[in-house]
């Protein structure tokens, strides 16, 4: 069975590193849709040796980090589901109180139609969010 994980990048490239990568994904409603990938392929956090589950959960926080201070959303949910794609991967997602699905989760049914206004105002921000992320994801890789 082929890894879609491991023969692609699963999104837009934000960075790269030697263990994992950080990419956008492109999730209708959710332009702050963000993946932690970690490059090998292994399906569950538990198969990491403790220095890489620590290592990992570092850009998690670097990542939830950059959102909460480019975009201020009113939460940010981490998950780490692997269902459908069996490779270690943790969702960092900004959430808005207007966004389809707030307060469910963004799996959930939707509760209204996505406003078109803050979703491309959230847009214009993800530039500089991700300039910002390449950065403190490059310092912290450098220690």
């Amino acid at each position: 069975m082929s890894c879609p994980l491991c023969t692609d990048d699963g999104g837009a490239l934000v960075w790269r590193g030697e263990r994992l990568r950080v990419i956008r994904a492109q999730e209708a409603g959710f332009p702050a849709f963000y993946r932690v990938v970690w490059n090998a392929h292994v399906a569950e956090f538990s198969d990491l040796a403790a220095a890489d589950r620590v290592h990992c959960m570092e850009a998690v926080a670097l990542v939830e980090q950059g959102l909460r201070q480019h975009l201020s959303p009113a939460k940010v949910n981490i998950a780490a589901l692997g269902n459908m794609v069996p490779h270690l991967h943790w969702h960092v997602i900004a959430r808005f109180d207007w966004d389809s699905h707030f307060p469910a989760p963004v799996w959930a049914t939707a509760q209204r139609p996505s406003p078109a206004a803050p979703e491309a105002a959230v847009q214009a921000l993800l530039p500089a969010l991700e300039a910002y992320l390449q950065s403190k994801l490059a310092q912290w890789a450098a220690r």
